[in-house]
């Protein structure tokens, strides 16, 4: 239980430095090497923010590696996809299909089966 618990977070972590990484983007100039465009990705506290929750998802990830049988965590990382598929509709309104539904019920069931 514990390990499915920090598992969460860290997923958790890991899909909102992506959400938030997506807003950063929306917000940046096109990608160019110039000083504005630069400008435009450390002057934005999302990407900041993104970085946080990449930083405290890794620093959790060494924990949980250190602790846990490695064919036990790594499989609960895809708990990430569901927190994403999540954030794709409440956060950017995007349309899920049955099928995606359906995959992310198969990822479930195999967090399920592995966390016991």
């Amino acid at each position: 239980m514990p390990l499915l618990v920090l598992a969460i977070i860290q997923s958790l972590l890991l899909a909102g430095g992506q959400v938030l990484l997506k807003f950063a983007l929306n917000r940046m100039l096109p990608f160019a090497w110039t000083f504005d465009f630069w400008k435009s990705v450390f002057a934005n506290w999302q990407f900041a923010a993104c970085g946080l929750c990449y930083g405290a998802g890794s620093i959790l990830w060494f924990y949980i590696i250190k602790n846990f049988p490695f064919s036990m965590a790594y499989p609960l990382v895809s708990l990430s996809y569901v927190f994403g598929m999540i954030a794709a509709i409440v956060f950017f309104h995007e349309p899920v299909n049955m099928t995606k539904w359906l995959g992310v019920l198969l990822i479930m069931a195999g967090c399920y089966f592995i966390a016991r």
